[in-house]
């Protein structure tokens, strides 16, 4: 069983050439796979050229690094183990590519999303998605950058969290849908410094088409964010006084941010994702009052005894009922450190991208021992009821 020949004709050109950017490997082809992503660059090591290959396990990353004349091979053997799609950057081209389980593979050849060649520099300088010394208008406006683009020292914070984010935006960019402009709702957005980045990320930097809508409940913070994106000419941003249960304007959403929204009003918008089918879900959820009320066990008392170690492994427990349930309706979900906890210790951000699934009895197998160990009763659980699977007979 070999990849076709014209996918690794294709690696071995990009490597030769040295002109690939950016690798990205994904959509596990055997269940078990614990590594779900692998993202392959160009670096340079004592002189000569490599591959670093990072593996995402987790919440891990592991790096390796291949020198050039091996990199082809390895590439291709992923492809041929482990992987069904892949997109292959260049500066001229990307290549996105899928193979189908019978190992067809199809080749589609768009327009670059990278314009600049790789910096093969090992140990450089941390490059963000916005750079500092670059004035973009909406960090200007916020008070993040001045007129020349300088970062304000007392600022570096954010400016390192909206990059953060960003990159988290990055590396789900694929799974989005092409070809059509795309509808992105923003929950809870306060005072909008990520939706204000992400608009500018995507249609600037990106050159995509779409329509961004920030939901909130303060009317004064509303009003502000739509007079700060009439007047830097972010005519498809718009904001709206709304809670995120009531919210039904929409029939179809291709992402769904919800960041720092209290307790169960996270879960009322996950719900609201995957009615939607979004494809991308980005969520950091805040406090969770649910789980800390309901949690009951025996064995656990001389943690949950003590009141700030029942919080922090309330939160715990939540998120991970949140991801457990994502995944049994058609998501792949991970758990990531948003920001350093030195800052906030609500720092852990759910990315969920729409999958094809797997063994949901498994899934739910594991989920359910979980759940009742604890004595919980998760909201998410009650309200996406009819979203389980069919196969799973959800308790009432």
């Amino acid at each position: 069983m070999c990849v076709v020949e014209s996918l690794k004709a294709l690696i071995e050109q990009l490597i030769n050439d040295r002109t690939l950017i950016m690798a990205t490997l994904s959509q596990v082809r055997n269940k078990g796979e614990t590594c779900t992503k692998v993202q392959i660059k160009p670096v340079e090591l004592k002189g000569k050229l490599h591959y670093q290959f990072a593996s995402y396990i987790g919440t891990k990353v592991e790096h390796r690094n291949v020198p050039a004349e091996l990199a082809a091979e390895d590439m291709t053997l992923l492809f041929r183990e482990s992987y069904r799609q892949g997109l292959l950057c260049t500066v001229e081209a990307d290549y996105q590519v899928l193979i189908s389980k019978k190992f067809k593979v199809s080749i589609l050849t768009k327009s670059p999303s990278k314009k600049e060649e790789p910096d093969l520099a090992h140990n450089r300088r941390k490059r963000y998605v916005l750079e500092d010394g670059e004035p973009v208008p909406f960090l200007v406006e916020l008070g993040i950058m001045n007129r020349e683009g300088k970062v304000l020292a007392k600022r570096y914070d954010k400016f390192r969290q909206i990059n953060r984010f960003l990159e988290m935006v990055e590396d789900v960019l694929a799974d989005l849908p092409t070809g059509r402009p795309l509808t992105i709702v923003d929950f809870g957005c306060g005072k909008s410094y990520l939706t204000f980045a992400l608009y500018h990320y995507l249609t600037v930097r990106k050159k995509r088409e779409l329509n961004i809508i920030g939901l909130d409940l303060k009317a004064d913070v509303i009003e502000h964010c739509n007079e700060l994106a009439a007047k830097i000419g972010y005519d498809h941003l718009k904001f709206l006084v709304g809670d995120i249960a009531e919210y039904d304007e929409l029939d179809q959403v291709d992402m769904v941010i919800t960041l720092h929204a209290c307790d169960t009003a996270t879960d009322a918008a996950l719900e609201k994702a995957v009615r939607w089918g979004a494809s991308v879900i980005l969520s950091v959820p805040c406090c969770q009052h649910e789980l800390f009320a309901q949690i009951e066990n025996e064995v656990m008392s001389p943690m949950l005894s003590h009141g700030i170690l029942k919080e922090r492994f309330s939160a715990l427990a939540t998120d991970a009922i949140r991801a457990k349930l994502l995944d049994m309706m058609g998501y792949s979900s991970q758990l990531l450190e948003f920001i350093d906890m030195e800052n906030t210790p609500k720092n852990i951000l759910i990315r969920a991208v729409k999958s094809s699934g797997g063994d949901n009895s498994v899934k739910w197998r594991e989920y359910t021992a979980f759940r009742d160990f604890i004595g919980a009763k998760p909201y998410l659980e009650r309200v996406c009821a009819d979203l389980l699977p069919s196969e799973i007979s959800v308790e009432g």
